[in-house]
């Protein structure tokens, strides 16, 4: 598999500092994808300093038979009260990124949790836009660029790397090291966290070291949202001595807490 050069983006200074570049390839609305950016965070965490990632979002092509408007704007004249395809969820976080890669973090953290633990209908743009509310983005801007051609042609050019690439499971993950001529290394589906670290390892050429985990406002700053779970494992600490620390500096204004689906997250205040 080699890497076709007109459709990718990359930076001479990316490629001198980090010797791997990573494709991720997701569905926002398939669970093994939910489940796998917990995979992708720890990567990005303990090895970041390998690689640099590129998240290509898609679809199911059945969700793309069922109607055109993964391939042209939607129309400015339809009223959003009837505007409904299983496809916007994905249109709708490239919508979202027009305003800055935070802010498409952002939304689509709510998106999915929209889905998965509260089985809101995200297949409608009047939830949609109710998710671009709760996410403090621009909802008129949102709106606008949603409806958008260029919004249109950035979700055709994922599922266009997703075809060259030949994804056909979601996720899949695709690994590239600096040497453009080489082919990458697909992973289809989801395995152990020390496959990753091997497969890492293997393209390096040599044993890969953890980088020490950055404080951990700094990380709710990347991610949004994390877990006393997740926070855990990366700083590995117990659980209820995390659930400790991050109510003292909730209690100080320092991150903001919610439980979602019984599960406590803590957020940043940003």
């Amino acid at each position: 598999m080699t890497k076709s050069q007109p459709n990718f983006e990359q930076t001479a200074t990316s490629c001198m500092q980090r010797p791997l570049e990573i494709y991720a390839f997701l569905d926002p609305l398939c669970p093994d994808s939910w489940r796998f950016q917990l995979t992708l965070k720890r990567l990005q965490i303990d090895y970041g300093h390998y690689f640099s990632l590129r998240v290509i979002l898609s679809t199911n092509l059945s969700k793309l038979n069922s109607g055109n408007v993964c391939t042209a704007p939607i129309q400015s004249d339809q009223p959003i009260m009837e505007i409904e395809h299983p496809v916007l969820p994905s249109i709708a976080v490239k919508a979202a990124e027009f305003q800055g890669k935070r802010v498409a973090n952002r939304f689509l953290s709510n998106l999915q949790e929209a889905y998965f633990v509260y089985r809101q209908n995200v297949n409608s743009l009047t939830t949609l836009k109710g998710i671009a509310q709760d996410s403090a983005i621009d909802v008129k801007e949102f709106l606008q660029d949603i409806r958008s051609t260029e919004c249109a042609k950035s979700f055709q050019s994922d599922l266009s790397i997703s075809c060259e690439m030949e994804i056909d499971q979601f996720p899949s993950i695709v690994v590239f090291n600096e040497n453009i001529e080489d082919e990458g290394i697909k992973i289809s589906g989801t395995y152990s966290y020390e496959i990753y670290e091997h497969i890492l390892s293997e393209l390096v050429g040599d044993s890969i070291t953890k980088q020490d985990p950055p404080e951990v406002e700094n990380l709710l700053d990347q991610f949004i949202s994390l877990s006393s779970k997740e926070i855990a494992i990366y700083y590995n600490m117990h659980e209820k001595q995390v659930e400790y620390e991050m109510k003292k500096k909730y209690l100080q204004r320092e991150v903001d807490r919610v439980v979602v689906g019984g599960i406590t997250k803590w957020k940043s205040l940003k």
